[in-house]
Order: structure tokens, then sequence, then C-alpha cells
């Protein structure tokens, strides 16, 4: 069954809204504990990871090593970076330097 266009949309509205709701890491976890399986937390995660070393000029074998991504997810968030919404600079740009650590 395919969800149709308006639907869709107010599902990710409904999504944003509550995302924006939330006001610590604690309520984070615990909402996307609630929300994800912990492989897709995991996988999340390693992506903005990847993202974050990709802004900050990594190379390819050193992200694998240290994130244990393969090469075409870090592929793919790069191309991301490079061609998508901006959505990872975004939130590089809004976190402070003890926050992207």
């Amino acid at each position: 069954m395919n969800i149709n266009e308006k639907e869709k949309s107010e599902d990710f509205e409904l999504l944003y809204n509550a995302v924006l709701k939330l006001q610590t890491a604690e309520e984070c976890d615990k909402f996307f504990k609630d929300l994800c399986t912990m492989q897709e937390l995991i996988s999340i995660a390693q992506r903005l990871r990847v993202a974050k070393l990709l802004s900050e000029k990594k190379i390819y074998n050193s992200i694998v090593a240290d994130t244990g991504a393969s090469t075409a997810t870090i592929s793919r968030v790069n191309r991301t970076l490079n061609y998508g919404n901006s959505g990872y600079s975004i939130v590089f740009d809004r976190m402070t330097p003890e926050e992207l650590k």
C-alpha cells in the first residue's frame, strides 16, 4: 500500500514537529529509542559521523577505519554533502565545538 503525497506530507510534518519539541539529549534518547530500532539508530548516527569526518576533509580509508562505514555509505553521504539539501551543514553550523567532538 502506497502512502499518498498528502498523507506523507502530514506524517513528515508530525514527525518534524515532534522532534522540534525535544529539549534535551535525554529526551531525544527516549524518543528515538521508541521510534527506531537500535540498528536504525546506529546507522543514522554513523552517517552523521561520516558527514562530520567528510566535512573535515578526512579520506575514505580513514573514515572506514574510524566508523566501520562501508565505502558505499561514505560515497552516499559525500554526495549528499555536495548535492543535497544542506541539512548536515545547518546542523554542524549550529553545534558547538564540544558537541562536534
